[in-house]
């Protein structure tokens, strides 16, 4: 097995936003590995706690209301959670970028776009004005805008050239982590390929390491190489990309492929995930699937499921697979 260098781990995190209204669980008890030239697909529905994990590796976590409870991120064996802010500021855009989930609201409408690039390059390098403004002309090309266009501004570019802007921001630093919040979601199908085949190109190129977050599974099998799927906060399975597409595990991920068309199947209706997220201010007893899952059990409204390994590298939290409560389940076929 070939031997990969572990760029990021994340250990256990556990992130709250207490508010007025109760305790938000936003994140609870998070586990992620990535290695340098990775892609890592983050799925799940909208309230998952997706973005709150990236804002929690980015140290961008609003305090007050949020707080990182418990748990710990590491950067190339580095704890990020024991930097000063002062130390996290010369990490954040320089070693770790992310790209924001709209790109119409992430750039200053009143600054030209060659600015906006060009002060990242100033704030991490040491380089003079002009050299990071070439630079900049040079990061526009490399994301396939003429560099004729660095002193417009944001107004005058189309939502699929403002998302490249954005992803020439995150790049200008040749960062060893991308993490891109949804980067094709307000796009139309074409400029969103457009935008997927760049960002495959740029990690082959720069050897960038990319923490992917999306609801689109499809985007996930174009661009990804491990995939973890969110619910509730915890991640319920993770593991390659054709672990997850191949050899579902957790009904949850079951009911999301049963969610989208497949072009091998001849069926009238699709089969939506029934219900609803849980709210995150009261998250229900036990599995935290359990009110929409299919294959419940009245086990699963009082045990909490730990994570077992089905096979190598590849880890579910459902009672099913656990030696203890497996023979109560008629679920998913074993492994073979």
């Amino acid at each position: 097995m070939e031997n990969k260098e572990k760029l990021l781990k994340i250990e256990n995190l556990h992130i709250n936003f207490i508010t007025v209204d109760g305790t938000v669980k936003a994140v609870n008890g998070v586990d992620l590995e990535l290695n340098k030239g990775e892609t890592l697909g983050l799925v799940g529905e909208t309230g998952a706690g997706k973005t709150t994990t990236a804002l929690g590796i980015m140290r961008l976590v609003p305090n007050p209301p949020g707080k990182i409870l418990d748990g710990d991120i590491q950067f190339e064996g580095q704890s990020l959670l024991k930097l000063s802010e002062e130390e996290m500021r010369r990490i954040r855009g320089n070693k770790v970028s992310m790209i924001f989930q709209d790109p119409m609201t992430s750039l200053n409408p009143v600054e030209t776009v060659g600015d906006q690039i060009a002060e990242v390059i100033s704030i991490h390098q040491d380089v003079t004005n002009e050299e990071a403004k070439k630079k900049a002309a040079e990061m526009l090309e490399l994301v396939g805008i003429p560099a004729a266009r660095l002193n417009e501004y944001p107004h005058q570019f189309s939502g699929g050239m403002k998302q490249r802007v954005v992803i020439a921001i995150a790049l200008a630093c040749n960062p060893q982590l991308l993490i891109a919040d949804e980067p094709t979601t307000a796009l139309d199908v074409t400029i969103q390929a457009q935008v997927l085949e760049m960002m495959n190109k740029l990690k082959r190129d720069l050897g960038t390491s990319m923490l992917l977050i999306t609801h689109d599974l499809g985007v996930v099998a174009q661009v990804c190489d491990k995939v973890a799927i969110m619910y509730g906060g915890e991640i319920v399975e993770a593991g390659s990309l054709e672990d997850i597409f191949e050899n579902t595990k957790h009904p949850y991920t079951m009911g999301l492929f049963g969610s989208i068309p497949n072009m091998e199947d001849d069926v009238d209706r699709l089969s939506p995930i029934k219900g609803l997220m849980p709210d995150p201010t009261n998250l229900p007893s036990g599995c935290k699937f359990h009110p929409r899952c299919p294959y419940a059990k009245p086990i699963c409204q009082e045990k909490i499921p730990t994570k077992t390994e089905v096979s190598p590298g590849h880890k579910t939290i459902c009672l099913m697979y656990e030696e203890a409560t497996k023979s109560l389940f008629d679920g998913p076929k074993e492994e073979k």
